[in-house]
């Protein structure tokens, strides 16, 4: 069955992945899970529990993996625009802390100031 879902995180396509898909399905770009809420049909922002299925019960952790039954993927979940803004803080947070961009941790093999006074 062919489908266009793309990762809500990174917008990797996740047309070689079978529906429906299970609660431990990772995206192949990235790396995280796909049954969360934010994937979902259903997840919207701007209501209560920040879901339109009233019969769902409220999960607190939106982008952990769920044993919610209403779950549908959406062809809808990815928004660039949250990556772009995701870029520039995560860059901005790497300039201010002198972290490397593009990296999880942002941890430096330099030495740092305070492991020099102890040479």
């Amino acid at each position: 069955m062919s489908h266009s879902i793309a990762c809500y995180r990174c917008g990797f396509s996740l047309a070689s992945l079978s529906l429906p898909l299970s609660r431990r399905d990772e995206c192949p770009g990235c790396g995280h899970y796909l049954h969360v809420c934010r994937m979902c049909v259903h997840f919207e922002p701007s209501v209560p529990k920040k879901c339109r299925e009233d019969d769902a019960e409220e999960v607190l952790e939106k982008e952990r993996p769920n044993f919610c039954d209403y779950y549908e993927p959406s062809e809808r979940a990815f928004d660039p625009n949250r990556k772009v803004e995701e870029e520039a803080a995560r860059g901005a947070l790497d300039a201010l802390f002198g972290g490397e961009a593009g990296t999880e941790s942002g941890y430096c093999d330099a030495p740092s100031e305070a492991d020099k006074l102890f040479e």
